[in-house]
């Protein structure tokens, strides 16, 4: 597969295959072959995806199979364990997942501190989530500036996904995150995360531009977020009940969010965690891709 260095990159658009199969709670799209994502996801216009857990984890195979619909593979997940792990011991854990991207081309790495994290658990209100003390921020930025400045020496970048369910959550969550960290942490904008959190996207986009390294973009469906945050759902149970949808389809201002983010170079990779048997996933995609062709020609020039 041909590689291109992140440096070369303008913007394209991924998809994640958790638009056809979830990560997180598996029986959703547990039918859907690895093929027919990404076939659909070829078909629709997509350039690349990031990886999923159908997905061979050995790189020529990966490649091959990648290949074969003409993807590349935009990056991946990674659930670090820093609060309880140096930055050296991390590197250990992240590194089978690291060598993967390298092989592959993939500019950048989606990182997100799971120590405590409840995102997978079905029956854990939102409310449990952890939390960092005001003194706790110090290190785990240190920790984590240093463990960005090993993977960009090894020429990828670290893009730090807040998370729903985990210790970079809400607004306040991310200022502080970037406030402890080095330059060297770059920040992944996820908007439907952002959003269901309280968190305004437009404002995260335009006081963050400059560290913006990954985008996801998603949409939300208001009446569920408020029905979520009211009743004290887990974060899976808001997905079951269709929290997110793809840009176009919620109520996140995406034309306002694209013009902060005007200049952005890198990967644009659209998301939508959402029941396959009430949202068919190809009919969704291919909404979402539309959007987001849309906006980037209209928004991001």
């Amino acid at each position: 597969m041909a590689v291109e260095k992140a440096s070369e990159m303008t913007v394209r658009i991924g998809a994640n295959p958790i638009i056809w199969s979830n990560d997180d709670l598996r029986e959703l799209g547990a039918n859907t072959s690895l093929e027919t994502c990404l076939s659909e996801a070829r078909r629709i216009g997509f350039e690349g995806m990031e990886l999923g857990h159908k997905f061979p984890r050995e790189p020529a195979e990966l490649s091959a199979v990648l290949g074969r619909y003409g993807l590349q593979c935009v990056s991946g997940w990674y659930s670090a364990q820093l609060l309880v792990r140096d930055a050296r011991t991390e590197l250990t854990f992240l590194r089978p997942h690291l060598d993967l991207l390298k092989a592959l081309g993939s500019p950048v790495l989606v990182f997100a501190e799971t120590t405590g994290a409840i995102h997978a658990a079905l029956s854990e209100p939102l409310t449990k989530r952890p939390r960092l003390s005001s003194g706790e921020w110090p290190e785990f930025g240190r920790r984590l500036t240093e463990l960005a400045r090993l993977t960009s020496a090894e020429g990828v970048q670290l893009a730090y996904h807040h998370h729903m369910g985990t210790v970079v959550q809400s607004e306040a969550d991310i200022d502080a995150l970037m406030h402890v960290c080095g330059p060297e942490v770059g920040l992944l904008l996820d908007t439907g995360h952002a959003s269901f959190a309280g968190s305004d996207p437009v404002r995260l986009a335009k006081t963050y531009a400059a560290r913006i390294r990954h985008f996801h973009a998603k949409d939300v469906r208001a009446a569920v977020r408020e029905q979520a945050l009211a009743r004290n759902w887990s974060f899976l149970q808001a997905v079951l009940e269709g929290v997110f949808t793809v840009p176009g389809d919620g109520c996140i201002d995406f034309a306002a969010v694209f013009r902060a983010l005007r200049g952005y170079s890198g990967w644009i990779v659209l998301e939508a965690e959402q029941d396959p048997e009430r949202a068919d996933p190809a009919t969704y995609a291919a909404l979402g891709y539309a959007s987001l062709r849309r906006l980037a020609a209209e928004e991001l020039q």
